[in-house]
């Protein structure tokens, strides 16, 4: 064993090589953790935009008379196939 690691560690070229290799893995996760933050952020971006859709939505119906949420609301339930 002790042969096998002098071996390893005493030859430039396969030290050259074993560095390559993990480097290029290193690049290779960094490179996976990079996308996947990416993804989470855009993510969150068009959760951010669906909730102002929806603020805006509830204010716009917030704003309207009580009747008129009414008649509104009856159109609702007879298109709805639930009810």
């Amino acid at each position: 064993m002790t042969a096998l690691l002098s071996f390893l560690l005493g030859n430039p070229a396969l030290l050259r090589l074993m560095a390559s290799f993990i480097a290029a893995l290193g690049w290779g996760f960094h490179q996976r953790l990079a996308g996947a933050r990416a993804e989470r952020a855009r993510q969150a971006a068009g959760e951010t935009a669906a909730r102002d859709v929806a603020d805006q939505v509830d204010n716009d119906i917030a704003a309207l008379p009580a009747d008129a949420i009414r008649k509104e609301l009856k159109s609702w339930a007879r298109n709805c196939p639930l009810f």
